[in-house]
């Protein structure tokens, strides 16, 4: 029998698969993008020895179909005061989930929330100030109703940065 929170394998297809796949061309501007974010569609055109209405029009099709996302995952939360990093695995009552993402959401050190299979239901990306603060924010967190149990990792070192070139030279 399966509980709320089992996903068929349709479901997770769904859920895992983009609407908008990136074909050979879109890759081809998204690696020279990588290369230098700060590229105008003129350098990326000479780059990708692509037109610059080509590069122009697929960037705006990449921005508006959310391939590519916000500029905030490039600013280091740390030059913001925020040099510790955590990850709160959180379980919930399943009934609850939409007024505890809600709540979630207005917890300014929250970066992102992860809905999961398995042990526990959320993966919760925070950062904070110091020990205190991460202290503060975690019960934050275990404060919100509907959560039954937190489990908070500090994260030590990254040992690997948030990095997409290598899916993208996949893509031919």
């Amino acid at each position: 029998m399966r509980t709320s929170t089992e996903l068929s394998l349709t479901e997770v297809r769904k859920l895992t698969t983009p609407e908008r796949a990136v074909d050979s061309i879109d890759a081809r501007i998204l690696r020279a993008l990588v290369a230098d974010p700060r590229a105008t569609a003129v350098a990326l055109s000479e780059a990708t020895g692509l037109a610059r209405n080509t590069v122009h029009s697929r960037l705006a099709k990449l921005e508006s179909s959310g391939v590519l996302q916000s500029v905030e995952r490039r600013v280091d939360p740390a030059a913001l005061g925020y040099p510790l990093t955590a990850f709160i695995m959180v379980t919930v009552t399943q009934r609850k989930l939409r007024s505890i993402g809600e709540a979630l959401s207005g917890v300014p050190e929250v970066l992102e929330v992860h809905g999961l299979s398995g042990v526990t239901d959320l993966l919760v990306h925070i950062v904070a100030r110091d020990a205190d603060d991460l202290y503060r924010v975690a019960g934050q967190i275990l404060d919100i109703d509907g959560v039954e149990k937190t489990t908070t990792g500090l994260v030590m070192r990254r040992l690997v940065d948030y990095r997409l070139s290598p899916l993208l030279e996949t893509i031919e």
